[in-house]
């Protein structure tokens, strides 16, 4: 039997590679909102960040996602990706 492979992204923060379930996808879609992607499949620009709330607050603190995605992110944002890494 045939072995699958497991697809890996890296993450924006750390610049570590993940298997792409380890990591939460952040996307800036068409429309210009920025916004969790669970599925991992919404149109749009994607970042990935590995489901810590240390490399979120690195992430909050340098901008990191703001310079990857090339636009602002609000509050509320980080508030939405914090409890998503908290109920995982």
């Amino acid at each position: 039997m045939k072995k699958r492979k497991i697809p890996e992204r890296t993450c924006v923060v750390t610049k570590e590679k993940f298997p792409k379930f380890e990591l939460l996808r952040i996307v800036k879609t068409p429309e210009g909102n920025v916004e969790v992607d669970l599925t991992g499949k919404k149109n749009g620009r994607g970042a990935y960040i590995k489901k810590d709330l240390e490399v979120l607050n690195e992430a909050f603190k340098n901008k990191v996602l703001e310079k990857h995605l090339e636009t602002k992110i609000d509050d509320d944002v980080y508030c939405e990706i914090k409890n998503v890494i908290e109920n995982n």
